[in-house]
């Protein structure tokens, strides 16, 4: 008998966080190493958030906190989505986590049982599939292609609907490949949705405020309120304010499921770090200026990395509509030798031999469910970027 849980056989290490850590371990050797691997924004969170932070240290608000979240900062996230999402939350449909990773994990381990399916779109997130299996669910994986703008049709979600589907998970903008869904490319999926009461949808809208050019946001039970009592609306701080480390997710949903995400919680990390909590309520109802700077920022790395990689033999790179992530094509490199002698037969072939070849770290797009691609976080200082999109170049017009 194994003393390891069996469940953990169905799940594999974060592929994303295993190329970073390989990254990291040849840069402490003394390589040359430029990481575009991690999908974190390399800014200081704003100022007026850490002052908060450190006001809640120097006041003593380092205790204890109600299991899913302060009634304040619960507050602050019922007026964020009525100032930004014309969505009408009260504090008990609110729940506080530690990331929007276990905003994710505490929904699927409370409703998930034995075979209950769920659909996710390909490309995705690495943890969604990983997250169904250890909830016992089934991950029903849909490929969204590049000629589909990588996004879900509402053909391709109909056809992927059975009895046993019990959720869809949907992220707008996407990660890995910024794909986003338009007002009428969303409507398009929740009319299908109102056929099938049985689906509930878990829109991760954690990229919110990181869209591009005319793209405008929306989330599904803004566009279509007959749903909004089968959606779990997930969002965090993390990627809006640069507070990765800080630790905070929340979401807003129908007060049964909040209810049991809360039960699940008060039984494994109990409440998100008071101080972060803080200042997070500090980074919602505050000036919002950091976010417009940020976003500019951002769109003309985007430029410059599009731009490069499409000057790259071999190579076809999607222009995204938000996140900061491009997911190239490399399918014209398949069958291809580099000119370190690595012969590419997929995806992770490539990603691996770019970064022995020119220390350049990517993530392979198996990683993410839709091959031959790779994935590159653009959350890197310009001239960095730049000086990988030249490797990358180097690399690709050495392939024979």
């Amino acid at each position: 008998m194994s003393f390891l849980a069996e469940r953990l056989a169905r799940i594999k290490p974060s592929p994303t966080i295993a190329m970073t850590t390989r990254a990291a371990s040849l840069r402490a050797e003394g390589r040359d190493i430029i990481g575009l691997s991690a999908g974190e924004p390399d800014f200081d969170t704003p100022p007026h958030i850490r002052e908060a932070g450190k006001a809640a240290i120097d006041t003593g608000r380092t205790r204890y906190t109600p299991v899913d979240g302060t009634a304040s900062l619960k507050q602050a996230i019922c007026d964020k989505f009525a100032r930004e999402n014309g969505l009408d939350y009260t504090p008990a449909q609110i729940t506080v986590a530690s990331g929007g990773k276990q905003i994710l994990f505490n929904a699927l381990m409370a409703t998930l049982d034995a075979g209950d399916e769920v659909i996710i779109p390909a490309p995705y997130w690495v943890s969604y599939p990983d997250m169904v299996l250890l909830a016992e669910g089934r991950p029903v994986i849909v490929e969204c292609g590049i000629a589909d703008g990588f996004r879900l049709t509402p053909q391709a979600l109909e056809a992927a609907i059975t009895p046993r589907t019990k959720w869809l998970i949907l992220n707008s903008p996407s990660n890995p490949s910024g794909a986003g869904y338009d007002r009428a490319a969303m409507q398009a999926l929740t009319d299908v949705l109102l056929r099938h009461p049985q689906v509930w949808v878990l829109a991760d809208d954690i990229y919110e405020h990181l869209v591009f050019d005319d793209f405008a946001f929306v989330t599904p039970a803004q566009v279509e309120p007959r749903l909004k009592n089968r959606v779990l609306t997930m969002n965090g701080v993390s990627k809006a304010y640069a507070m990765t480390g800080w630790r905070i997710g929340y979401g807003g949903g129908p007060e049964p499921l909040i209810r049991a995400m809360g039960k699940l919680q008060s039984q494994s990390t109990s409440n998100a770090c008071s101080i972060s909590q803080y200042a997070a309520e500090a980074a919602l109802n505050g000036p919002q200026d950091y976010i417009h700077d940020s976003r500019a920022v951002f769109q003309r790395r985007r430029d410059l990395v599009v731009a490069g990689l499409n000057a790259c033999p071999f190579v076809r790179c999607p222009t995204p509509r938000g996140a900061f992530y491009v997911y190239p094509s490399i399918e014209a490199m398949i069958g291809r030798t580099t000119a370190g002698g690595t012969r590419i037969d997929n995806d992770e072939d490539f990603a691996n031999a770019l970064l022995d070849e020119t220390g350049v770290a990517v993530v392979f797009g198996a990683a993410f469910g839709l091959s031959p691609h790779f994935r590159v976080s653009y959350a890197a200082a310009d001239e960095l970027l730049a000086e990988a999109v030249a490797r990358i170049r180097t690399f690709c017009e050495g392939c024979t």
